[in-house]
């Protein structure tokens, strides 16, 4: 190796590692190991196979040096060519094992990333909703991929670094040492001039990466948010385009000044670096020629030490920032670990049953709730927060009951904040309730199966939800229904898409089942999405279906389409219903007014209004605001 070579690598090492790693923790070791259990054969063998090419690196000089000799001493051309085919040797030995040991490397580090995201992936779809909101989706991405692969590098390359740079390094000084002992400390002395400046350039250049992954993060973000459909429509509607375009200039530009200074850095550091190395060849050379020409070493010892001398610099610059790599690992670690520590809210019991066949009643006995507080769903680091939000633990529903029979459509309306959605979110089980139960199945109140002793794959069977956005993921149409029935048929999709009110449209679309959504579905219209999201329902056939606002965000046109679609979506299946439109609910078997999380009246349309009470007031309101956009839209005569 080149002391070129060297520095270059001196360099790489240095300035990847993190500032500010935390002390050593046994606890993470253990974690860590647990996760290098299942690769352990490959371990063992990556570090036999890193062992033995430190020898091989260190027997090539040694041969060369015996060639030298051989030389001088004209030996025959049968011992050259011998020593020159052992040489041949070790080089062939030396890239095969090399290869070999690559692909362990490769092997191990890749399934570590491996089991790592999928446990950290598998582990975050446990958690509440409550942590989704919380935590910004570009923290908990950089979870998954920067740290994972952070983490990975203890395997591949840190570990055996370390084992393989212990070696070379022993084994070269004793070589060194049993040829000349006085030329091996010289070539010492001059390896502080060889750390000291790599330590300090290494560290300003490590702190300029650090600030240009910075801008770029800053810059990752801002196209990001500006580049999704809402975002880009945000930004024409307030005029901004220019003033965004500066502060993305601004970032770019200074990651232009730092890539400019990081190279000089560089250029300024492998120079300095490789002047030393010559220097400190040129010592070994007049010092070890002194000595071959005074008898006291042989010529071919001065080849070794000049080759030996390049291989002692790098293990060692090497080893010299070993902790700080490791540390880094570490951290990358415990950031990782910190997900997996996040316990999920909603468990499935071990002894958990399905939901009973046949038609499902909905029953609430007397529910409690009250959101969880930050510091049970979230972490600070991933809300990007010094410290967590405080607030939260305070009930939101109290009492609630209320229940609704096989085949029943039961509506809730109330203000908004009153605890209509969060009623619908209790029964999907998108949270658990503090007191209380929610009960499925029963013919008589009480006997029901308790939504928390049920079986995760039947509930997802049995319930059906609706949300106001009707998010759709930015795949086919064909993907997006799938996604209710991964089993789903052509023929089930457009037997759905024609309950949906959709079949028109969509053969209309050249690639019909397969045309792309869009990001979140922003390729249809309002209600085209919202249509389709029912459709998703309506070919996983639940038997109880909720709906949360469906056609709040809607014109007058598109809310008489899906209101078509919800017929059929209602048809023959118990269903509660949340409505910010009265006049959509009225043939609902019962009404229920919530306010400040407690029902305050229930009954049906007509009697709600004789009773003249906040439905009655809720109704009239609405009635009037309609009637008053309905005369604004007569023209005068």
């Amino acid at each position: 190796m080149s002391m070129d070579r060297v520095a270059w690598s001196s360099l790489h090492t240095i300035t990847r590692a993190k500032s500010g790693t935390r002390p050593f923790s046994k606890a993470t070791l253990k974690r860590v190991l647990g996760f290098a259990r299942p690769h352990r054969v490959k371990l063992l063998a990556f570090m036999a196979l890193s062992v033995a090419l430190a020898f091989l690196a260190v027997a090539t000089p040694v041969l060369a040096g015996q060639v030298v000799d051989a030389i001088v001493a004209r030996a025959g051309a049968d011992e050259v060519v011998r020593l020159a085919a052992l040489i041949a040797v070790v080089a062939v030995a030396e890239a095969g094992l090399g290869m070999v040991n690559r692909w362990l490397s490769s092997t191990i580090g890749e399934g570590v990333i491996l089991d790592l995201r999928t446990r950290v992936f598998d582990h975050v779809q446990k958690m509440p909703i409550a942590f989704f909101t919380r935590t910004r989706t570009g923290a908990l991405v950089s979870r998954l991929n920067n740290d994972v692969i952070g983490a990975q590098s203890a395997f591949a390359g840190t570990l055996s670094g370390v084992v393989s740079n212990v070696v070379a390094l022993i084994l070269t000084l004793a070589v060194m040492l049993g040829t000349s002992w006085q030329v091996t400390v010289l070539a010492m002395v001059l390896l502080p001039v060889f750390l000291f400046p790599a330590r300090r350039i290494g560290s300003r250049l490590a702190g300029l990466r650090r600030e240009a992954a910075e801008h770029n993060a800053a810059m990752a973000t801002q196209m990001t948010e500006r580049f999704s459909a809402p975002g880009a429509t945000l930004v024409k509607l307030f005029g901004r385009p220019a003033e965004e375009s500066r502060e993305f200039a601004v970032r770019a530009g200074r990651v232009r000044d730092i890539g400019i200074r990081t190279a000089m850095l560089q250029f300024t550091f492998v120079t300095a670096l490789t002047l030393v190395s010559a220097l400190a060849l040129a010592l070994v050379y007049g010092l070890g020629g002194w000595l071959a020409i005074t008898g006291q070493l042989a010529a071919g010892d001065v080849v070794v030490l000049a080759l030996l001398l390049t291989r002692l610099y790098a293990p060692l610059t090497a080893l010299s920032n070993a902790r700080v790599e490791i540390m880094s690992a570490l951290v990358s670690f415990e950031r990782v670990f910190e997900i997996l520590d996040l316990e999920p809210l909603i468990r499935q019991k071990p002894d958990a049953v399905p939901v009973p066949a046949g038609p499902v009643s909905v029953e609430f006995d007397d529910v409690r709730f009250a959101y969880p507080s930050a510091d049970k769903v979230s972490l600070a680091s991933l809300e990007e927060v010094v410290t967590l939000d405080t607030r939260g633990g305070e009930e939101v529903l109290h009492g609630i009951s209320f229940r609704v029979e096989p085949g029943q459509t039961v509506a809730l309306v109330g203000s908004s904040g009153a605890g209509k959605s969060t009623i619908a979110q209790l029964l999907a089980r998108l949270y658990d309730v503090d007191s209380g139960a929610i009960r499925l199945g029963g013919s008589v109140p009480g006997t029901g199966l308790d939504l928390r002793d049920a079986t995760f794959d039947s509930l997802r069977d049995t319930l059906g939800m609706v949300t106001q956005d009707g998010h759709l993921f930015h795949e086919t149409i064909a993907s997006n229904l799938r996604l209710a029935k991964p089993d789903a048929t052509e023929e089930d999709m457009w037997d759905v898409i024609r309950q949906a009110r959709l079949e028109t449209m969509i053969r209309s679309l050249p690639d019909g089942l397969d045309t792309v959504v869009g990001e979140r579905g922003y390729r249809l219209s309002g209600g085209e999405r919202q249509r389709l999201t029912i459709a998703r329902l309506l070919i996983a056939h639940p038997r109880v279906v909720i709906l949360d606002e469906a056609t709040a965000a809607l014109d007058s046109t598109n809310e008489a389409a899906v209101q078509a679609a919800l017929g059929a979506a209602l048809e023959g299946r118990t269903a509660v219903v949340i409505a910010h439109r009265l006049s959509t609910i009225r043939a609902a078997d019962a009404i229920l007014v919530v306010e400040e999380g407690r029902i305050v009246e229930r009954g049906t349309h007509s009697e709600l209004l004789a009773a003249e009470g906040r439905y009655a007031e809720l109704y009239r309101t609405q009635f009037a605001e309609a009637s008053a956009v309905a005369r604004e839209a007569v023209p005068e005569p």
